[in-house]
């Protein structure tokens, strides 16, 4: 399955509570189990007026639907082509 990234564009993102993070999580994991298609929520960022979360689904649509059926913004949802970091720098050719 495709991995997208979602940007979600929440004032104060970085100053949510644990109580609200957690009240965001379960309302997310409702809907992944709800939505009856293949869903992956792997992880958030929370940065600025920011979250930036990393989901895999079969296509951007069931990222748009999550999202809707969850009352959550997503304002960009782009496809993960490629993961890379430090260790890249030590490939061989």
């Amino acid at each position: 399955m495709p991995k997208f990234i979602v940007e979600r564009n929440i004032p104060g993102a970085d100053q949510l509570t644990a109580d609200q993070l957690c009240d965001i999580s379960q309302k997310s994991n409702t809907v992944v189990n709800e939505l009856g298609v293949p869903y992956v929520w792997h992880h958030t960022y929370a940065a600025g007026d920011k979250l930036y979360c990393v989901h895999e689904a079969d296509n951007a649509e069931a990222i748009y639907r999550h999202a809707k059926e969850g009352g959550f913004p997503a304002d960009l949802v782009a496809e993960i082509k490629n993961t890379f970091g430090p260790e890249t720098a030590n490939r061989s050719t």
